[in-house]
């Protein structure tokens, strides 16, 4: 199976805020932006089109003329409590424990990044039993690091170093 996945365009919020969950803006550059994925989109066919229910994503989708089916289980990590605070107003010792163990410590009312890897694999499976080849996903860099670790691209405690920018697209198989 074919895999192009998507990355949203660049969002307006402050750097250094905590958003994953929550539906934040764009930037006054997501035509510019989404042109550049739209050309390289061109002419290309797709059995099956999905996306993050949230409207970074579906905004892309729809300017790239895309009706995706939405699933959540794209969405980006749930920061819970932490959603739109900046890291200097998260209590210390929480952002201290959550450092230590990114991987299992969940933040409070949100969820761990094995969480999110258990959610994205799950999508991944549902997608291996579809007759889809070639499929086309808009989300988020947090899903797409995941996607990459169920592919077998880069292990799981690395996949945070994995640079994913806003617009990018990448091109795998899922040979799983």
């Amino acid at each position: 199976m074919k895999l192009t996945i998507i990355r949203h365009t660049s969002v307006n919020v402050p750097s250094g805020v905590c958003y994953g969950f929550t539906d934040v803006p764009l930037t006054d550059s997501f035509e510019a932006e989404a042109s550049v994925v739209k050309k390289h989109l061109d002419g290309k066919v797709f059995d099956q089109i999905y996306s993050s229910p949230l409207s970074r994503c579906t905004l892309l989708a729809d300017f790239c003329d895309y009706r995706p089916q939405l699933d959540a289980r794209l969405k980006e990590l749930n920061f819970g409590d932490w959603e739109m605070k900046s890291w200097t107003e998260i209590d210390k010792a929480e952002a201290q424990a959550w450092f230590a163990d990114w991987l299992h410590y969940p933040t409070k009312n949100g969820e761990s990044y094995a969480m999110m890897q258990q959610r994205v694999n799950a999508f991944m499976d549902d997608l291996k039993t579809t007759d889809a080849e070639n499929v086309c996903i808009f989300t988020h860099g947090g899903v797409i690091r995941l996607i990459h670790v169920y592919l077998g691209i880069h292990p799981l405690e690395e996949s945070f170093e994995f640079p994913v920018e806003y617009g990018q697209i990448f091109e795998l198989e899922n040979r799983t």
